[in-house]
């Protein structure tokens, strides 16, 4: 084969056969990375090379500089599934679970790790690289029988659908600290390998060194991944910008540690905790690193794993039966541990029979443990296919053991309400918005549109960008900071809306408010900014009505553009004179439609973020079967004061038979003395009809200040 010919051929033949049989584990209720091993396996000497030699020693040639490059690649692919393994540290779950999950992931990892400690010393000479490497086979063995994998423990559990039940949280909780615990043995475990016994004085170093970068990376390392990110995701114009910015991150980390003296990995691993805390990190940016590495590098890296086990060394009876007798001792040891860490942290039995299960997943963590293992002579190629054969036996028996034992592990008192109530918010409208984008020129709609989206952003935590957008009404004279004073006024009312809610603020992030400096236009906004991820626009242009009438021409540009929810702003009424500070007391018309719903959503939201009155007007046209009309009635309010319930703010219901709607909004209205009515409208597609012809006559007629919900 040609050089290319002879790189594209094994790359070719790894990704279709370890995406193939990733699929059928999947469908056999395994995790994909079983399959991707066994590809990998049947594809080495353990299985293609042994039935066909010749057609083997073509496709993976024996030129190491092939095999380097694709090294190369599994190398990489591991450092990007260990900032994966980051990114889902859930660093609020750690402090929530507290005491129970340490317990049990320092227990899970002491009895394990010392068992494979003894086993290392007491295994025969001829699985060892050489005699002076028994001390550091013997650490290695004891950290891959005492680690789990976070990825494979967390897939389960997420398949499982126990991702929001405590004991599920539990056992991620659990993997997290177990994960984080085992990488930084790690780099200390190598850090004296190369001298093969324990340098009190080297040992020291290494250990300061990592509680120091880890110190440094928490603390000045989230702020400045996190304003790297939003620089670059608000700043540049180009194409997957961020994932970029992201793989130089992970790659900097990595160099980072290793220029300190430890493992590429480590630097990985914390890289990815920080990008995961990044507020500005929405799940269509971590989807793009997701599959990338999902289809590509992880592929590559567990089939060549699999690859480089050789299990033809199984048919020694001497080496089979020390791979039972490994399988054994790191399952019983994982599980004793575990358990006992859960008795410590006063589980039932039931729990603790859950999680010591839930614990016993190595699966990838334990693969790329004893491939670097094996990359630094600490193990040989007999004891590290003996260990891809544990982690492979031990993933396997995870899934349905784990089913076993939930199946008996009840709910604890006011969980089932509680995931009741968040399975009800994940269908939610407002609860699903990550970013906020406003678009808003310096004039009343403009300034009214920025404090409701900070009301929004401040009551869930969520980030917001400030674009000054060119009104008709500007002079087109200097506007420099305008956009700053907009973010002003979304900044007050993030800070109303904490401050309405103290505890809950307690726990939440601070709220990132960004402002571009230069004023935009609408072209700006729809091409350039609203790409970005946003999830929620929020517009208020001035004049927000034409004299002519109708809805501002842009404003019709945004609302048939931007490829998700909006809301129209309009000041009127108090708010047009004191848009930032004037009352509001809320009036939300619901006809039982999923937009009127999501509209009232976001009023319910308003209204407890500034702690405001809020009036549920249910319109009814009438029909000819009362009964019916009854029950929908009934439905659509039951549903909405369930939402109100569930965010703990008290809600008025009134109702209106009358034909005529706009009479019937602006009549309650009237009598509720409302100063915002929140209405719930569909994008048409002619110009003067935008939003309806309710929403027009509103739009024409109400002395009140509007905000059109277009979900």
């Amino acid at each position: 084969m040609s050089s290319e010919a002879a790189f594209l051929a094994p790359m070719v033949v790894i990704l279709l056969a370890s995406r193939l049989l990733g699929e059928a584990a999947r469908r056999l209720g395994q995790p994909a990375v079983i399959g991707q091993l066994i590809a990998g396996i049947l594809l080495g000497p353990s299985f293609f090379g042994l039935v066909w030699p010749g057609a083997q020693h073509a496709v993976f040639a024996a030129d190491p500089s092939q095999r380097a490059m694709l090294q190369a690649f599994a190398e990489f692919g591991i450092l990007l599934l260990l900032a994966l393994t980051g990114m889902e540290v859930d660093v609020g779950l750690l402090r929530k679970i507290g005491s129970p999950a340490l317990s049990v992931s320092l227990a899970g990892i002491a009895v394990p790790f010392f068992c494979g400690v003894a086993l290392g010393f007491a295994a025969p000479a001829s699985l060892i690289p050489s005699p002076d490497q028994r001390f550091a086979a013997a650490l290695f063995l004891g950290v891959a029988l005492s680690i789990s994998s976070i990825k494979i423990v967390a897939a389960v559990v997420r398949e499982l659908n126990l991702a929001r039940r405590e004991i599920g949280q539990l056992i991620v909780a659990s993997s997290i600290i177990d994960d984080s615990i085992a990488w930084i043995i790690i780099a200390v475990i190598l850090g004296i390998v190369g001298s093969g016994r324990v340098d009190l004085g080297r040992l020291t170093q290494t250990v300061v060194g990592v509680a120091v970068f880890l110190a440094a990376s928490l603390t000045i390392g989230r702020r400045l991944v996190a304003d790297a990110i939003r620089l670059v995701n608000d700043a540049f114009v180009g194409d997957y910008m961020v994932l970029t910015l992201i793989l130089v991150i992970i790659g900097a980390m990595a160099l980072a540690t290793q220029a300190l003296g430890f493992q590429t990995v480590l630097g990985a691993f914390i890289a990815g905790v920080l990008i995961g805390e990044s507020p500005i990190l929405t799940e269509q940016i971590a989807g793009q690193l997701r599959g990338m590495t999902t289809s590509f590098f992880a592929p590559i890296f567990f089939a060549l794993a699999g690859i480089n086990s050789d299990l033809t060394v199984l048919k020694s009876p001497t080496v089979l039966g020390l791979t039972v007798a490994l399988v054994v001792v790191a399952s019983l040891g994982k599980f004793a541990g575990a358990f006992i860490g859960g008795a410590i942290g006063r589980l039932s039995g039931a729990e603790s029979l859950a999680v010591a299960i839930g614990m016993n997943a190595r699966g990838s963590t334990e693969v790329i443990v004893a491939s670097i293992g094996l990359s630094v002579g600490a193990l040989s190629s007999n004891l590290y296919s003996m260990i891809v054969t544990m982690a492979v036996l031990t993933t396997c028996a995870m899934p349905p053991t784990l089913r076993y034992a939930l199946a008996r592990t009840p709910p604890r008192p006011g969980e089932q309400e509680r995931l009741n109530r968040e399975a009800f918010e994940a269908n939610g409208f407002v609860a699903n918005m990550e970013r906020f984008l406003i678009a808003a020129s310096d004039h009343p709609n403009g300034r009214l549109a920025s404090r409701l989206a900070g009301l929004l952003a401040g009551s869930r935590g969520q980030p917001a960008t400030v674009l000054h957008v060119e009104s008709r009404e500007d002079d087109h004279g200097p506007q420099e900071g305008q956009g700053r004073k907009m973010a002003s006024d979304v900044r007050r009312g993030i800070d109303h809306a904490r401050k309405s809610r103290p505890d809950e603020a307690a726990d939440m992030p601070e709220v990132a408010v960004k402002a571009r400096p230069e004023r935009a236009t609408v072209d700006d906004v729809l091409a350039d900014e609203a790409p970005k991820g946003y999830d929620f626009l929020i517009i208020g242009l001035d004049p927000a009505q034409m004299p002519e009438g109708g809805f501002n021409p842009e404003i019709a540009r945004f609302a048939r553009s931007f490829d998700g929810p909006l809301a129209v702003a309009v000041a009127r009424g108090v708010h047009k004179g004191d848009p930032v500070s004037a009352p509001l007391k809320i009036l939300a018309p619901v006809t039982g439609a999923a937009n009127t719903r999501h509209s009232a959503e976001v009023a319910i939201e308003l209204a407890r973020a500034a702690r405001a009155e809020l009036t549920i007007l249910f319109l009814s046209a009438g029909t000819a079967d009362a009964a019916l009309a009854s029950r929908h009635k009934k439905a659509a309010l039951k549903e909405i004061a369930e939402i109100a319930e569930r965010r703990d703010h008290t809600v008025r219901f009134r109702s209106s038979t009358s034909k005529n709607r706009r009479e019937a909004i602006l009549g309650a209205a009237l009598r509720e003395r409302t100063t915002l009515i929140v209405l719930g409208v569909s994008v048409h597609p002619s110009e003067a009809l935008l939003f309806g012809e309710t929403a027009n006559h509103l739009l024409e007629e109400s002395p009140r200040s509007l905000l059109f919900v277009a979900a």
